[in-house]
């Protein structure tokens, strides 16, 4: 396959290249403080003996791996830590293609950018499923576009673009379509602490042998650069998944994961619930100022981005590099993706400037 550099880390360093003062809508970094406990867990770290400091156990350090477990309500033989969500979902959609169950893999669109990606990168095929216009699950269009060729459904609930948080008889129903065309279902749930409906339930309550789900603490803990991350997989599957961790990375960051381990224990549910309240006025305030401007715009049920769309000005790599230059406001073209919000614009709000960059974007659009 052909590379090229990913567009989040092109509108990055165009951004940082701009003249002017420009707000960061790009990435998905969390702005607050990690827990408390973290901090304390890594400063702890630093004071144990060297043989502390060695390899950690390939699939992740019990611990951790009892908490995700504890929590979860899976068995511990289930759990494999990895580095970052991101390889959670590499090793779950390998294991897809490497059972010799066809080559295709339905997504839904518009797509986190990163799952085609892989799906090439293991020599599969994307599909790209169409979506409600909510971007709730369309159960009927998966349905149809599902065959002897699909290995792998793809779903990222709560979900990264469009907000949208799916109901888990949808779910359930996308489940009965993989058992129909034998194809695994990876669900990526990283996202999980930022529902803002309440409506939200994990797949693994479906205990089916078809799901695997993802997740990581990069956005709930606002540790984006630490890449703790895990795959929950049912019992076929885990061992293949573990022994493919241990060839690409041998392990991951131990005084990562020991911090980690402190923090899922120590951390309440008050620290999460403060981080949703905070979004939620960001939301509020951000979106007062789309009216402002005239624009469409999606109001999240989960995660943290807006999809906001204006007249006359397409969510393309050009429009979007205008608004860094004559807006200061920088966010990531609809284009990126799929299809179904090409027209669109995408900004983060993991920024305490949320409400600057509204006003700014309700100047230049009114």
């Amino acid at each position: 396959m052909e590379y090229e550099e990913p567009k989040f880390f092109h509108v990055m360093k165009y951004a940082e290249a701009a003249d002017g003062d420009v707000v960061d809508m790009v990435s998905g970094n969390p702005d607050w403080e990690p827990p408390a406990a973290l901090r304390e867990a890594l400063s702890e770290y630093a004071t144990l003996p060297s043989t502390e400091f060695q390899y950690p156990p390939s699939e992740g350090l019990r611990e951790l791996r009892e908490s995700i477990a504890a929590r979860r309500n899976v068995d511990v033989d289930r759990v494999v830590v990895t580095n970052g969500t991101g390889e959670a979902n590499y090793l779950a959609m390998a294991r897809a293609f490497e059972r010799d169950a066809g080559s295709e893999a339905l997504l839904m669109d518009p797509v986190y950018p990163y799952y085609p990606g892989k799906t090439e990168l293991l020599g599969g095929e994307p599909t790209l499923v169409s979506t409600e216009r909510d971007g709730s699950l369309d159960v009927d269009a998966v349905r149809e576009a599902a065959s002897e060729e699909t290995a792998l459904i793809v779903l990222n609930t709560p979900n990264n673009p469009t907000g949208a948080v799916y109901d888990i008889g949808s779910v359930r129903e996308v489940v009965e379509v993989a058992e129909a065309v034998d194809a695994l279902v990876v669900v990526d749930e990283v996202y999980d602490h930022f529902d803002f409906t309440g409506t939200f339930e994990s797949a693994l309550t479906l205990d089916s042998d078809r799901v695997i789900v993802t997740s990581g603490f990069s956005k709930s803990m606002a540790i984006t650069g630490f890449r703790v991350g895990y795959a929950v997989l049912p019992n076929a599957h885990a061992f293949p998944a573990k022994a493919r961790h241990m060839l690409v990375n041998v392990a991951g960051s131990r005084p990562a994961q020991y911090a980690v381990a402190d923090a899922l224990d120590a951390t309440d549910a008050d620290y999460y619930a403060e981080a949703r309240e905070q979004l939620a006025e960001r939301i509020d305030a951000f979106t007062a100022g789309l009216d402002e401007a005239g624009a469409a715009y999606t109001r999240p049920d989960g995660a943290f981005y807006v999809l906001a769309r204006f007249d006359g000005f397409p969510g393309t790599m050009a429009n979007v590099k205008r608004l860094i230059d004559e807006v200061g406001v920088a966010a990531m073209p609809g284009e990126t993706f799929g299809t179904a919000r090409e027209e669109w614009i995408r900004f983060a709000l993991v920024t305490p400037r949320a409400v600057e960059a509204a006003e700014r974007l309700a100047e230049y659009f009114e």
